[in-house]
């Protein structure tokens, strides 16, 4: 029953995406082959030689369609760049896209490489059917999908782009605006070198307006525009026992345990609630009723939220889903000590490890928040070392906290009034004759905060690609529908004059 249901509401997107002209159509078509190769290269963040491959084959694709392109050097990987020749009395948009991808394991794929990208439909009984590419030849099924490596996150939107832009000049549209692009190789790894590279390059980088084009669309494939992304730190918390495991018959009432101290610590943050307790962590958060509103505009359904993630009652930080969103998030993201399952081991364990991550909003200063944290764990009576304790400091103190911390990625968020902003809703709503889903911000994190604080410019999140694509994971998808739509939105932004 679940998977005829799936095939059902396959077939249902087909009337959200009809058919297109043939203009239109040949545009989708030429994206998918354009994709594929650009998908072949691999591009895994980690890997130098992969980035600077990307880097050959973006530096062709954006000249061939007349943009002037330079390679930004950081302290790591250069960025890519590219604006079309600026013309006075133009606003200038920025967008912001990157072509880096999370590594693959090939074995856990369902196709024997991740990088040549493989056609399939659904199938009724479930699961999906393998075609070839010549079967795209007459009609464009949207509800069949591209699968491989980034397609979705973030190779597609990027072609997209470079395929509206050649469907504009079919059609002799002037686009009213001055284009700029920017392409991060190191998205995946948390775009450390970006805040310096854009105080570095500002003036390169000015202009009116900053676009990303990332992650999905919200789940009921309603158009989408998010305001902002919440931003992210780090803290990893170790507790000590016995310098080595010792067993737990002849020391078990005598040793300390470092889980009963990590346990201590970590359940004195949060109630059962899961609010955090810990003094002035939500300060400086209020939501006025207007806000609340358009948070509360956002169809999503708490039941099938739940029933998705399997849990009988959520978190109470917020009364609702996107409520929740607006706070700054406390999560334990993992944990280790000592041996599990089959290879548990009678020993109290020498230490234990607690990784945090702590989801930021514009109103909170992620130093400050760590340093909440850390002075809530003092206030348990632990004190706190950035090394391993050595044997004079076990001997003094009975209670360590190893605290190792990451740098701050800040969050951002334009105003729900912003004209610019209102006038992408309103072209949305027109262009698909649907109601558009606004969101004040989204729960992931993009890099993006450093060129709104250099800048001084407003920015916005405009997702294209299907919300079940699996970025990150094992086969990752694109929806050939989402072509027709990113070709669509892409096509209505840049052949309209702002405030039109």
């Amino acid at each position: 029953m679940k998977y005829r249901l799936l095939f059902l509401l396959s077939l249902l997107q087909l009337q959200v995406f009809p058919q297109e002209d043939p203009l239109m159509k040949a545009q989708v078509r030429h994206t998918i082959d354009e994709l594929i190769q650009f998908v072949a290269i691999p591009n895994d963040a980690l890997q130098h030689a992969d980035i600077n491959r990307n880097l050959t084959w973006l530096t062709r694709a954006f000249s061939e369609r007349g943009f002037n392109t330079s390679l930004l050097p950081t302290e790591e990987e250069s960025l890519f760049f590219a604006a079309l020749p600026m013309e006075e009395g133009k606003p200038t948009l920025l967008w912001y896209m990157h072509f880096d991808g999370q590594s693959v394991d090939p074995a856990k794929w369902d196709q024997p490489n991740p990088y040549q990208v493989v056609l399939k439909s659904p199938a009724e009984e479930g699961g999906w059917t393998s075609r070839p590419l010549s079967e795209l030849s007459e009609d464009i099924p949207y509800d069949w999908r591209l699968f491989g490596r980034s397609v979705s996150d973030d190779k597609g939107p990027i072609i997209m782009f470079l395929n509206t832009l050649d469907l504009l000049k079919k059609k002799g549209v002037e686009i009213p605006f001055n284009l700029k692009v920017i392409l991060d190789g190191q998205e995946e790894r948390s775009s450390k070198p970006l805040p310096g590279a854009v105080q570095t390059y500002r003036e390169l980088l000015e202009a009116d307006y900053l676009l990303i084009a990332d992650g999905p669309v919200h789940y009921s494939g309603l158009p989408t525009v998010v305001y902002g992304c919440r931003g992210i730190t780090t803290l990893s918390l170790t507790t000590y026992g016995p310098v080595l495991p010792q067993h737990s018959g002849h020391y078990g009432n005598y040793a300390p345990n470092p889980n009963f101290q990590l346990a201590e610590i970590l359940a004195s943050m949060k109630d059962r609630q899961g609010r955090v307790l810990i003094p002035g962590y939500y300060d400086g958060i209020e939501l006025t009723a207007d806000e609340m509103e358009v948070l509360r505009s956002v169809p999503d359904e708490a039941s099938r939220i739940d029933g998705d993630l399997q849990i009988a009652e959520p978190d109470r930080v917020g009364a609702f889903y996107q409520e929740a969103l607006q706070y700054p998030s406390l999560n334990v993201r993992g944990m280790g000590s000592g041996w599990i399952g089959p290879e548990a081991r009678t020993i109290v364990p020498a230490s234990a490890t607690a990784e945090i991550d702590i989801r930021l909003v514009p109103e909170t200063d992620g130093q400050r928040m760590k340093e909440l944290v850390k002075d809530h764990i003092r206030g348990l009576g632990y004190r706190l070392t950035d090394k391993e304790p050595d044997a004079a400091m076990r001997r003094a103190e009975p209670r360590w906290v190893r605290v190792a911390e990451s740098e701050v990625t800040d969050a951002f968020r334009t105003p729900l009034d912003n004209p610019f902003g209102q006038h992408l809703v309103s072209l949305l709503g027109t262009t698909f004759g649907e109601p558009v889903v606004q969101i004040r911000i989204a729960g992931g994190t993009v890099p993006i905060a450093p060129f709104v604080n250099a800048l001084d410019i407003p920015a916005f999140l405009l997702p294209l690609v299907n919300p079940d694509n699996n970025q990150h994971s094992p086969n990752e998808n694109l929806k050939i529908g989402q072509i027709a739509y990113g070709l669509r939105t892409l096509e209505a932004i840049l052949s309209t004059p702002a405030g039109n």
